[in-house]
């Protein structure tokens, strides 16, 4: 069977821009990404070790392709400060098909060393 290349979105928080912006280069200089867009102002409130958090971060859209979906999220959970770091995958279902088959080119495949020239 061969690996799924179709587009997902996946969506990681990070707790400022510095470091969404260290996983966005790193992630796409390995082509386990596109692209990368930062938006700043989110504010996040949530259940951590018996205690209900309110905190600004910065969320961090990434585009890749399924089959890099493993890959990406175990390099953002090697990366980033965070004990458990946000990484949601979801199907981009349609866009311009030109767009989406730049995301394509742009992810090395599964079965490709990622690592950069």
């Amino acid at each position: 069977m061969p690996p799924d290349r179709s587009p997902r979105l996946v969506l990681v928080t990070a707790p400022d821009a510095t470091i969404a912006a260290d996983l966005a280069r790193a992630l796409v200089s390995e082509r386990l990404a596109a692209c990368g867009n930062l938006l700043p102002g989110l504010r996040s409130i949530y259940a951590w070790e018996g205690e209900i958090h309110d905190e600004p971060e910065v969320l961090l859209l990434l585009k890749t392709t399924a089959d890099r979906v493993d890959d990406l999220a175990a390099r953002v959970s090697a990366l980033h400060p965070y004990d458990v770091p946000e990484v949601v995958a979801l199907a981009i279902d349609a866009g311009l098909p030109t767009y989406l088959a730049w995301i394509g080119e742009s992810v090395a495949p599964a079965d490709r060393d990622t690592e950069p020239d």
